[in-house]
């Protein structure tokens, strides 16, 4: 069966640092890009960056470009999430996602994907 297990989340200060890590089993790892959304309580799920099969193409929201960096690790099943100078507008659930078979590059839309991690909380204090 398919797992996608996020990790990593916590409670940090802002300008601060938290790495998070999704582990993936059960699929052809790379076969597919990987993908991070968040969700804040009673908003929409939104994109925040995405990594090709073979890890060298990324691409990131805007409102993350230049602090967050998502890397992978094909030999290990895992992608990663480094996220640097945090701000409360970060906190939400993150979310690991997988997309097989893509139309166009960047996949931005959530309904696209394969598979779903059940997400890791991330917050952010001030």
């Amino acid at each position: 069966q398919v797992q996608l297990v996020e990790s990593g989340g916590g409670l940090v200060q802002a300008g601060g640092s938290l790495r998070l890590s999704c582990a993936a089993s059960g699929l052809t790892f790379g076969s597919y890009a990987m993908t991070w959304f968040r969700q804040a309580p009673g908003k929409e799920r939104e994109f925040v960056t995405t990594i090709s099969r073979g890890g060298y193409e990324q691409s990131y929201a805007d409102s993350v470009k230049g602090r967050f960096t998502i890397s992978r690790d094909n030999a290990k099943n895992t992608v990663s999430l480094q996220m640097n100078s945090l701000t409360p507008e970060d906190t939400a659930v993150y979310y690991c996602a997988a997309v097989r078979r893509q139309t166009k590059w960047p996949e931005r839309s959530w309904y696209e994907y394969d598979y779903w991690g059940q997400g890791t909380q991330v917050t952010v204090s001030s």
